[in-house]
């Protein structure tokens, strides 16, 4: 398991698709070299929308390349690391079958997994593909975010070791599709200590 390539934005991109700023910072590229994660931030990565993107629980974002692949291949288009706004492209882990909580060691951070990506209009205009939010939602492959429990470097090529898998089995996955509509295992979650608070406060609000 390891990091292929770490993706930052340099610029902003805008457009009326671009959220509630007009402009986003869903464009990353990888970039060569070790790159600090602290403050709850991913080296200089651009992050225009704070009110929907960055902090603790989504400091860092991880996509797996088995997943680019799988959506290269039914949407017959190249998908380049970073395409998703991931800082993260990474070989090997199943990032959506990773357990809420779980802490990864990678370079000299370590992180810990928080909570599935959910797709908005921006993702969509960033395709150009209108029908982009159904398709990712029924896909089932959200990628995970992150949050930096130890700060430190991570560079392309840094092997991914799990270090802590929490004693409950709720994962990246479950989360996504309760998100989605299917509440089977919404007291489960609804236990999850390792949640973020707005996930808890969701997920006990459909426990009542």
């Amino acid at each position: 398991m390891k990091v292929l390539s770490l993706n930052i934005a340099t610029k902003i991109v805008e457009g009326d698709w671009a959220g509630d700023e007009a402009k986003s910072g869903i464009d990353k590229r990888p970039v060569s070299g070790p790159v600090q994660l602290k403050n709850h931030h991913v080296g200089n990565d651009i992050i225009a929308d704070r009110k929907h993107h960055g902090g603790y629980d989504q400091a860092v974002y991880a996509y797996a390349r088995e997943d680019a692949d799988w959506w290269e291949s039914n949407l017959g288009m190249s998908i380049s690391n970073g395409r998703f706004g991931e800082n993260l492209t990474t070989s090997g882990v199943d990032v959506n079958r990773a357990v809420v909580g779980e802490r990864w060691r990678i370079g000299s951070t370590v992180l810990e997994v928080s909570q599935p990506r959910i797709p908005c209009r921006v993702f969509a205009g960033f395709w150009s593909r209108p029908t982009l939010i159904k398709e990712f939602m029924e896909a089932g492959k959200p990628g995970t975010y992150l949050r930096i429990i130890e700060e430190g470097e991570i560079s392309a090529g840094d092997s991914i070791t799990v270090i802590h898998v929490p004693d409950h089995s709720i994962t990246i996955a479950d989360l996504y599709a309760a998100k989605n509509g299917d509440r089977t295992k919404i007291h489960e979650i609804a236990a999850v200590k390792e949640l973020s608070l707005k996930y808890k406060e969701w997920a006990q609000s459909l426990c009542k």
